[in-house]
């Protein structure tokens, strides 16, 4: 971690007389957990090298256009998906985060562009997070026939992970009995089901607004797709950035910049934060 002692202690300081909390997050958090880096289409391609040889990227499978044309591909790398996220444990960053949220004495609340459902598999509770693209672990119809949504807990893929094709049948609508989809806000998407996501944004702008003093932890939210960091950087009384890559914030006294990855830096802070 290239952070010095002194910036890790006034981060410490930040946290320990904080009120109110709000994290935001990008795919950067779910690195240490195990979770591939998309980064550029290589990072892309050596996730899913089937996809490269088919020369699609993540624009092309990650669109409700390729299940229509391609089902059993698109719900190859979105059922893959879905396994890894339900197999896989949130890293001990998200516990130090939700510590730290719980002890704030105004609340918290989270704001995330990823679609694992990891903050609530470590224990945040549903309704402070807002998931701003969706998530994986529910669905939509595909068309679609309705505004509803339903979760995907019932739907177990079969995946030949080598060609990224799902072997068995993919999930339906229980409405219309056509092809279902994840209720993810995808690429040239005009048909997300997206009231739910709307009113979760609508229960965190009214929080957001009932308060004066918000301490933003920004956690791997990158450049390429900024919504997590813009979001953050605009409701933040004092914002601490951590990314292995993009730390750099706008000048000012009350934004600092933690160069490295998720787990290590929010450890070191915690070690500090403990002694306080």
């Amino acid at each position: 971690m290239d952070n010095d002692q002194d910036k890790i202690e006034e981060a410490a300081h930040w946290v320990k007389h904080a009120r109110a909390l709000l994290v935001t997050a990008g795919a950067g958090m779910g690195v240490d957990s195990g979770l591939p880096d998309f980064r550029g289409p290589e990072g892309f391609w050596r996730a899913y090298p089937a996809l490269g040889a088919a020369g699609l990227n993540f624009q092309d499978i990650a669109s409700p256009h390729a299940f229509a044309a391609r089902p059993a591909l698109a719900w190859g790398f979105y059922g893959h998906r879905l396994a890894l996220y339900r197999r896989t444990r949130p890293h001990a960053g998200f516990e130090i985060l939700r510590r730290w949220a719980e002890g704030m004495p105004e609340g918290y609340r989270v704001f995330t562009s990823n679609v694992d459902g990891h903050f609530q598999r470590a224990g945040f509770a549903p309704e402070t997070v807002h998931e701003c693209h969706g998530s994986i672990h529910v669905l939509q119809c595909l068309e679609p026939c309705c505004e509803r949504i339903w979760s995907a807990d019932g739907f177990t893929p079969e995946i030949d992970e080598a060609n990224c094709l799902l072997l068995n049948e993919p999930p339906k609508c229980p409405y219309c009995a056509g092809m279902a989809r994840p209720n993810i806000l995808m690429f040239d998407d005009y048909a997300w089901v997206d009231p739910p996501t709307a009113e979760s944004r609508a229960r965190l702008d009214a929080w957001i607004g009932a308060r004066n003093d918000i301490l933003v932890i920004e956690v791997g939210a990158g450049t390429e797709i900024p919504t997590a960091r813009r979001f953050g950087e605009r409701q933040a009384t004092q914002l601490i950035r951590i990314n292995a890559r993009q730390a750099g914030v706008r000048g000012g006294k009350h934004n600092m910049g933690l160069a490295g990855a998720a787990l290590d830096t929010l450890v070191a802070i915690e070690e500090v934060a403990s002694r306080l």
